[in-house]
């Protein structure tokens, strides 16, 4: 059983009300709910957490250790463009993570082209983190 880790950023706490046309109506609870009932069913546990501060998301990155956190996903929100402090903290916990998005995040803000795991593969997974309350569990293929 692996304790995964869902960490979401700035804003993420008004999903449902802010902007729906682009984030959708879901709310940042039924996202949890909803991964935390999928992690269940394949015999892991999901802990969830929401900030608005840089300070308190990285006490959480660097506390995976203490609790025995063996992944992590983030959705560092306005974080992913200006955040090294974010990065600095994953690279020295060493824990494995992964970036996800709601909206392209490549497509709709062109001032932002640095994100914290810096491949193309976060925005792979930006479709799987909006159906998230949807019947779909796992994340799309890359083809």
């Amino acid at each position: 059983m692996a304790r995964i880790l869902l960490l979401n950023g700035p804003n993420l706490n008004l999903l449902g009300s802010r902007e729906p046309a682009v984030y959708g109506t879901a709310t940042l609870q039924d996202i949890e709910k909803k991964l935390k009932d999928l992690s269940f069913a394949q015999g892991h546990e999901l802990i969830a957490a929401q900030s608005n501060a840089e300070h308190e998301l990285i006490g959480k990155i660097q506390a995976t250790k203490r609790d025995s956190v063996g992944f992590v996903i983030i959705n560092p929100g306005a974080f992913t463009h200006t955040s090294i402090a974010l990065r600095d903290a994953f690279l020295s916990v060493g824990v494995p993570f992964i970036e996800i998005h709601l909206s392209n995040v490549f497509a709709a803000r062109r001032f932002g082209i640095t994100h914290i795991c810096p491949t193309s593969r976060s925005a792979a997974f930006t479709d799987w983190a909006r159906s998230a309350t949807s019947s779909r569990s796992r994340p799309p293929s890359r083809a």
